[in-house]
């Protein structure tokens, strides 16, 4: 990004507030034709796509779900924008009213441009360090709108649009071949384990349950926020002295899984010690299990059906480490453990391949977009 030489000799300073421009249309959810809703989980960090959905009747939706947006609208996550969840809707739909919909205002700026601009570290800081509340900040829409930037003439902003169009591109591109990665691991592994099943989880997992208090010693924390999806491991992490909160203990090594929401199936080996959050069961395994065994059949499509439908509560629903351990399966010798894996082991050196580039260019465009802002 460096050989990129933008000239702001002739771009204007503007308020957010100018721009962007904050809808409130509400949805009575029992009287739409709305089929689909966007809730916080739904939406990823620094990603302009909307990848995820719920639909309108599959459980309760709680009365903040009101806001209606429409495609092209901007959707901005209020709570802990730290997280930087900014996406652009491509179907019309229903969210909470804790996330912003917004609509740009085109005669200033381009829809596109203004994504991009909510995603850039100038604007984050400027959300983060006037967000309010200590245990799930919040920004109120008058504390951004003041934020000021300076913008191009129009003809200059399609350029720009166009540029980070083209770098989002190659980071979906990355994205869709990730896709068929995991798509053929988890059909391979399963074409591998489909067996009549011999054993339950609770004859292969052990439950750790070691807390730390706060203030906290340790150097890295892990939350529901730094697992990704379908992952097998996390490079991301949270400072420990912003947990106020009693926290379990892990170390590396050691089989973290999401209790909560299990549909995002969020499952990794730890590669770091440290701690997290109450929300994710730490697991060791019985020495007739492979950590790297067990964790495929918590990512397999069999394991996710059985333990969404099992799970409880409406708002929020979650699991507890009884129904994981209900759960039935086959379990071969460890000999054979280990051939599954070697036969899926090149799969998942592509997987990660794969996610180390996805990284680099999303730092890429990131560097971009700093740049432009």
């Amino acid at each position: 990004m460096n050989e990129l030489n933008i000239d702001k000799t002739h771009w204007k300073k503007y308020r957010f507030g100018d721009v962007a421009i904050q809808t409130k249309d509400v949805v009575d959810i029992e009287n739409t034709n709305l089929t689909r809703y966007v809730a916080g989980e739904h939406m990823g960090s620094e990603d302009i796509h909307i990848r995820k959905w719920g639909t309108v009747g599959d459980g309760y939706l709680g009365p903040a779900f009101i806001r209606k947006f429409s495609k092209g609208d901007i959707l901005y996550g209020s709570r802990r924008t730290y997280l930087k969840k900014v996406a652009i809707a491509d179907f019309d739909g229903i969210t909470a009213n804790t996330t912003f919909v917004i609509k740009a205002n085109e005669k200033l700026i381009e829809p596109v441009l203004l994504a991009h601009l909510m995603l850039s570290h100038n604007f984050t800081e400027y959300s983060v360090t006037n967000s309010r509340g200590s245990v799930n900040p919040y920004i109120n829409w008058k504390d951004i709108a003041d934020y000021e930037f300076l913008l191009p003439p129009k003809a200059e902003q399609k350029r720009l649009a166009e540029l980070l169009w083209a770098a989002d591109e190659v980071v979906e591109k990355e994205k869709r071949e990730m896709e068929r990665m995991e798509y053929f691991r988890k059909l391979t592994f399963e074409q591998h384990t489909s067996k009549k099943a011999n054993v339950k989880l609770e004859n292969c997992l052990i439950v750790k349950k070691r807390k730390s208090k706060a203030p906290h010693t340790f150097d890295k924390y892990i939350g529901l926020e730094h697992i990704e999806s379908g992952s097998y491991f996390t490079t991301q992490n949270g400072d420990p002295q912003d947990v106020l909160a009693d926290s379990y203990i892990f170390q590396k090594g050691d089989l973290l899984y999401s209790k909560l929401r299990p549909y995002l199936d969020k499952c990794i080996i730890a590669d770091f010690d440290g701690i997290c959050s109450t929300e994710i069961i730490v697991y060791d395994t019985k020495p007739n299990t492979s950590k790297e065994y067990m964790l495929n059949v918590l990512h397999s499509k069999a394991f996710l059906d059985y333990i969404v439908d099992k799970s409880f509560g409406t708002k929020m629903p979650r699991v507890s480490h009884e129904l994981v351990s209900d759960y039935e399966l086959y379990l071969p010798s460890i000999d054979e453990q280990e051939n599954i894996l070697a036969t899926i082991g090149n799969i998942i050196k592509q997987e990660k391949r794969i996610r180390e580039q996805i990284a680099l260019s999303q730092q890429i465009k990131q560097e971009l977009i700093n740049k432009i802002y």
